[in-house]
């Protein structure tokens, strides 16, 4: 064989491991927050970040700046992989220890808050890049004291729902659970723990039970921003019914949002993540030969890059074989 086919046919051989690799690290950017009850995040979002109108979320920009907002379905752990509790330090639950999202973090009984009643409750979850995963809600626990900072042991100790790639509908996760008792203001705390990655979301949702709410519960979230009163001193209830950014909202902030940008991702445990004891996720441990499909692609998008890369990979030995067939032949000519 000559230089120049030994050459073209080592790059030939070359190709094929690279364009497996390329395919195998496909990017994701699984994004998204609570709507009904609304997140803290997604509330003063909701109520503009340059200018909020809540005591509550004008305090959260003033520690921790506007982007945070523009950034409000970004709270993130990447590399979680099941262990939310061990991740995510005490006190620092609704930023997830992120210090762009420290405003979260404030100790605070006037944070917006949606007006809640034990029981079955429809919940919302805003998901602009959706993925396979599994989301598990937790409750404070009864004497929950929202002026102090927010610590896992505030929460139950196991989620009261739990559920596995829920129903997207008009770009929303919607399902069903069950709220325990409470009265007064609580916090609905959420774990959205990708079955594909270690990467997990994590939403506070401010909520109040009981009659005295100073606000409704509406049977279907609200996608437009509320012209409510906002609440004004640290002891008063929710004198307001928060909603979610509307869709407008979101179109509007996107250019100014840094989370559309995509996250590498670690190959994921085949079959997802099994639950733990604790109810929480189990560690995603990484698969070997597991390719992952890109982030908001239908459960169809795994098989698909598998295939692709089957092609290529076919079509790269077709050509090897050629190669060698032309370096035998010109062999024989030459003898």
């Amino acid at each position: 064989m000559t230089v120049r086919r030994r050459a073209a046919a080592g790059a030939v051989v070359g190709l094929v491991p690279l364009v497996l690799a390329g395919l195998g690290a496909a990017p994701a950017s699984a994004h998204g927050s609570m709507s009904n009850p609304v997140s803290r995040v997604s509330a003063c979002y909701a109520e503009g970040p340059e200018s909020p109108r809540s005591a509550a979320c004008k305090a959260a920009v003033a520690a921790g700046g506007t982007q945070a907002l523009y950034d409000w379905n970004g709270v993130r752990d990447g590399e979680a992989g099941g262990r939310s509790r061990a991740k995510v330090p005490d006190g620092q639950l609704c930023s997830a220890g992120n210090a762009e999202y420290k405003g979260l973090d404030l100790a605070r009984a006037d944070w917006p808050a949606t007006a809640m009643s034990s029981g079955s409750f429809t919940f919302r979850y805003r998901a602009t890049a959706p993925h396979r995963g599994r989301f598990d809600l937790y409750v404070t626990k009864a004497g929950y004291d929202a002026s102090k900072p927010l610590k896992w042991s505030d929460l139950e100790a196991k989620p009261f729902a739990s559920v596995t790639d829920p129903t997207l509908t008009d770009g929303s996760y919607v399902f069903s659970g069950k709220v325990p008792q409470r009265t007064g203001r609580h916090l609905i705390y959420s774990v959205w723990q990708r079955s594909d990655s270690p990467e997990a979301f994590y939403t506070c949702s401010d909520v109040v039970f009981g009659k005295d709410t100073g606000g409704s519960a509406p049977a279907t979230p609200s996608h437009s921003p509320s012209h409510s009163a906002p609440a004004t001193t640290a002891a008063a209830p929710a004198a307001s019914a928060p909603s979610a950014p509307s869709e407008a909202q979101i179109a509007a902030g996107a250019s100014k949002s840094t989370v559309h940008h995509d996250h590498p991702t670690a190959t994921p445990t085949a079959g997802g993540a099994a639950p733990q004891a604790d109810g929480s996720a189990a560690p995603v441990a990484p698969a070997e030969g597991t390719v992952l499909a890109e982030t908001g692609g239908s459960a169809g998008t795994g098989p698909l890059a598998v295939g692709g890369a089957a092609v290529i990979a076919a079509g790269a030995s077709v050509l090897l074989v050629a190669v060698r067939r032309r370096a035998a032949t010109a062999g024989r000519h030459r003898s």
